[in-house]
């Protein structure tokens, strides 16, 4: 579990592909100390787990079934990565959480300047659309953003000085791709309520008040 509060950025020293499978060194740019064997950490927001590790640096491993959710196959030598260490009990949730596990593709459409900070403009598939809500939570590259408006395909993110600084958002263009994580507690609460939802999600058949409060929503 993660929070979407990237640490920092790692530079990847090594991208090795072997058919459909992908191993990456990373070095981290900031102070990591202590990494271990096995520890999870997300790499641009998906979950990947240490195969080894020293000073500063460790190694992942990237299936065929991660790449074809994620980005992480277009990565290239010398390139950067936004990283964050797996939330331990009792650390502060300062963003929201996080599972590392990307759902879909978001493809930058526009970036325009509002005062000091920028305001990003991402498409993607709609069917995630029910998930997106205005002034909800999305990861974006492993990074915890507030969606400042929504529809159907798309949303807008407010992007501030310290996390332009802090992340590789200050490098993204219209057209990149970037990992998508959409609202972890939503995803529970539309399964829940799948039986009872119509096409899509959006329009209800047997869902009401009235069912809402008897079953304790």
């Amino acid at each position: 579990m993660f929070t979407g509060l990237v640490m920092g950025r790692g530079r990847l020293e090594v991208v090795e592909a072997r058919g459909g499978e992908t191993r990456l060194k990373i070095r981290a740019l900031f102070e990591l100390p202590g990494i271990v064997l096995g520890e999870s950490i997300a790499v641009n927001g998906a979950c990947l787990t240490v195969e080894s590790c020293g000073e500063n640096w460790f190694t992942v491993y990237a299936s065929a079934e991660t790449l074809s959710h994620t980005s992480l196959g277009g990565l290239k030598t010398g390139g950067q990565v936004n990283l964050e260490r797996a939330l331990a009990l009792g650390d502060r949730l300062g963003g929201h959480l996080v599972s590392g596990h990307v759902d879909c593709l978001a493809v930058v459409t526009d970036i325009k300047p509002a005062g000091e900070s920028r305001v990003y403009t991402l498409n993607f598939p709609a069917e995630f659309g029910p998930l997106v809500v205005a002034k909800g939570s999305v990861t974006l590259d492993g990074i915890s953003l507030t969606v400042n408006d929504c529809g159907r395909d798309f949303l807008s993110v407010n992007i501030i000085p310290a996390t332009q600084e802090a992340t590789t958002i200050s490098g993204w263009t219209p057209g990149a791709k970037v990992n998508m994580e959409t609202d972890l507690i939503g995803k529970y609460v539309r399964n829940m309520l799948g039986p009872w939802l119509g096409q899509g999600g959006r329009s209800a058949s047997k869902l009401s008040l009235d069912f809402l409060r008897d079953h304790g929503f």
